[in-house]
């Protein structure tokens, strides 16, 4: 329950929505019980039972706050209509006020029915809102462990599951309520020692239902995961179909669905079948317990050993039948909270996910970069604790460009994430401007900093907006940014030139124009500090040119950090740090480096051809 509570809690502020809704349930509830009290008058016109005599006084009750006042009310109109205009006005009057109680009953569930979408809508967006805003805050590294698929599951299916589970069972809890305690006051009005009898079954009925819910709360769960799990492998296979394709493995990619779903199909019957249970149970519960009346009931007036009449019996019979109704409405409802609850659980430990880099409420506001970044004795480990740096230690001065060169997996690209602070270092300390970075805020740290990835990630979206992403850049300003990294020409060769939309992750442009976007919009935020996972690894030779020379021209009069797959393009780096299994094993100048005739960058640049 504590999770269905805090789930609720995104609706706030609940008297919003709950005073509306409860005014509006109790009122569609009387007029809708309303219907069957009115049996007991109209029985006794068609019985020919109606006399004047049967119905309380000649004078109009005492106006009071009660139901016995609206009932005496009712009763002396009845009696007056009965006494002036005979069996026939009084029938014309009970059919009238059926009518309009039927009418007044459907407006107010109407209205009912509004105030629950209000609050629904309410609730859910809330949440959305809440579980998006945490997930985009969180490091870097909790993105690098969860699948995608299963994080999308999250923020969609499952707060979509919450919708129709959880805030369907809040509106049936009160509104089934309010009419089942309305039958049921009646129905004790009418008879007490029928009601005690009838309502023998209802623990019984209970019980049953509560083991159904326990079981169904497991299978929701695994469910759930099941979903996530197949959208996981969805979204990989379809951004990864050029490769499944290559590899001819849509057989096996086939199979791998086929198992996942085959799952989810089990989870999702398995829980149906007992939530399906719950009802044709309480149905013939219900069907069982108005013979057994019909039995008792019917005994005690045929012997004249119960006060009730032919009619009232008969009403009683008719409202009964209609107590179950509410009854497995709320029961269905709180069998499919658990799917909606587990689902729920899922979207509060997105929500819940603690971003590991901190920033201190006293946070320094950084607003430019004057002299140098010192990485102090830095060490680093990931989650499983296997440390991937150890002790490395450098400074980039303002202005200079820092080279990082080694192996693949040696720990360069993690260096560099370390500078955005992206991550934390394990162990030592870095600084900007002698500032250690964990007393900075975040924002204005990295408002200093370009960086250029070798995957360039661009939006399905426009080229303007994916140049002036995250900024309110003027149409000029895109162009001269364009110009710059020599995207200016390909752009205006587009269909629509700047707003023509490039696909998901830019698939309708070539590698090397993608990377001169990317390299256009770091040029447009033009920061003083450069992070550069160098981008022309993958090119072609014309694209390699262009993209080299937007990027000459980007780091001019900057200071920067490179990670060079290619030596050609970092000889004039003002030093180079070699980097193997996580240590700076050497470090120099590109003519310093290759002094060293067993070094590690020697035999680099021979494996290049330098």
């Amino acid at each position: 329950m504590k999770t269905y509570w805090r789930l609720l809690s995104f609706a706030r502020p609940l008297r919003k929505f709950v005073i509306p809704f409860i005014c509006t349930s109790l009122l569609a509830s009387i007029f809708g019980i309303l219907n069957f009290t009115l049996l007991i008058p109209l029985l006794k016109v068609l019985f020919k039972q109606g006399e004047p005599a049967a119905f309380v006084t000649e004078v109009p009750p005492t106006p009071r706050l009660s139901v016995d006042y609206f009932i005496e009310f009712f009763n002396f109109h009845f009696d007056k209509i009965l006494t002036q205009q005979g069996e026939w006005g009084a029938l014309k009057f009970v059919c009238a006020i059926i009518i309009a109680s039927v009418l007044l009953s459907n407006v107010f569930r109407y209205l009912t029915a509004r105030q629950i979408e209000r609050f629904k809508v309410n609730m859910v967006g809330k949440l959305r809102q809440a579980v998006f805003d945490n997930a985009i805050q969180l490091h870097l590294g909790f993105f690098s462990s969860e699948r995608k698929g299963n994080l999308i599951s999250r923020v969609v299916t499952d707060v979509q599951e919450v919708e129709n589970s959880v805030a369907n069972s809040f509106s049936a809890a009160f509104k089934e309520l309010f009419t089942l305690v309305s039958f049921l006051y009646v129905l004790f009005k009418i008879s007490i020692t029928l009601s005690l009898f009838s309502f023998l079954v209802i623990p019984i009925s209970g019980a049953f239902i509560a083991v159904i819910v326990r079981k169904m709360r497991k299978e929701a769960r695994d469910g759930q995961n099941r979903l996530s799990g197949l959208i996981s492998l969805m979204d990989e296979v379809f951004g990864g179909m050029r490769v499944v394709k290559g590899f001819n493995a849509e057989g096996y990619i086939r199979k791998k669905f086929q198992l996942e779903n085959q799952g989810y199909q089990q989870s999702i019957k398995s829980m149906a079948y007992k939530r399906e249970m719950s009802a044709p149970f309480s149905e013939f519960m219900g069907v069982t317990v108005v013979a057994l009346i019909l039995l008792f009931g019917g005994q005690m007036v045929l012997s004249g050993e119960s006060d009730l009449s032919a009619e009232e019996f008969i009403t009683y019979i008719a409202i009964f039948s209609q107590v179950m109704r509410p009854a497995k409405e709320i029961a269905n409802a709180f069998s499919n909270t658990q799917r909606g609850i587990a689902a729920g659980e899922r979207v509060l430990q997105l929500l819940d996910a603690e971003n590991v880099i901190k920033e201190k409420s006293n946070a320094l506001h950084i607003d430019k970069f004057e002299k140098s970044i010192d990485v102090k004795k830095v060490s680093f480990s990931y989650d499983d604790n296997t440390r991937v740096l150890h002790d490395i230690d450098f400074r980039l001065e303002r202005g200079k460009t820092i080279a990082l060169v080694g192996s693949s997996g040696g720990g360069k690209s993690t260096i560099a994430d370390l500078i955005p602070r992206f991550y934390d270092p394990t162990e030592g300390q870095i600084t900007i401007d002698e500032h250690d970075l964990r007393d900075l805020s975040v924002a204005s740290l990295r408002q200093l900093m370009g960086i250029v990835t070798q995957e360039s990630i661009l939006f399905n979206d426009t080229i303007f907006n994916n140049i002036a992403f995250g900024t309110q850049a003027t149409e000029k300003e895109v162009r001269q940014a364009a110009e710059i990294a020599n995207a200016h020409l390909f752009i205006s060769q587009q269909p629509q030139g700047y707003q023509t939309v490039i696909g998901e992750r830019g698939t309708k442009l070539s590698g090397g124009q993608r990377q001169r976007i990317s390299i256009a919009r770091a040029i447009l935020k033009n920061p003083p500090l450069l992070i550069l996972d160098e981008a022309t690894s993958a090119l072609d030779t014309e694209s390699e040119k262009l993209v080299q020379d937007a990027l000459t021209r980007l780091m001019a009069n900057r200071t920067v950090l490179v990670i060079a797959h290619r030596l050609s393009t970092i000889q004039h780096a003002d030093e180079i740090l070699v980097i193997d299994r996580g240590r700076i094993i050497e470090r120099g100048t590109h003519a310093e480096l290759l002094e060293n005739p067993d070094g590690f960058y020697r035999k680099l640049t021979l494996l290049q051809g330098l």
